[in-house]
């Protein structure tokens, strides 16, 4: 008895796997084509928070494509100085770095009882 309720099972089981790899698989992510001369740069947050990186560098003149990925929890970033706001409405930005500097990055959603202390640093090297 319980042999043929074992082999209903791993058969269902083979049935659903097959189901699922050939109908319903998700279509791999399409990074897409950054104009010339621009770059990414993602910025991840997570719950425990923090970012993916202390220390983000760029250099002037650089044109950057500025993305918030929120890994786990709802954060976003502001950067004062250089007016960037990013959230889950609006996860990215274009900026062109005109003058070197360090600016404070910051996590701009109330996150839990770590929120205060959710912060990175862009450093702007002159070229």
């Amino acid at each position: 008895m319980h042999k043929w309720i074992m082999f209903v099972v791993f058969t269902a089981a083979a049935v659903l796997g097959i189901y699922l790899l050939t109908f319903n698989m998700p279509e791999k992510p399409v990074e897409e084509e950054l104009p010339e001369g621009v770059s990414r740069m993602t910025i991840e947050a997570y719950s425990d928070f923090t970012f993916n990186k202390e220390v983000f560098t760029a250099k002037v003149g650089d044109k950057v494509i500025m993305k918030l990925t929120n890994k786990s929890g709802v954060h976003g970033i502001h950067i004062d100085e250089l007016k960037v706001a990013l959230d889950n409405d609006t996860p990215e930005t274009e900026l062109e770095f005109t003058e070197p500097g360090e600016y404070e990055i910051y996590c701009s959603v109330p996150c839990g009882a770590g929120h205060t202390t959710m912060k990175a640093k862009l450093i702007v090297e002159a070229a």
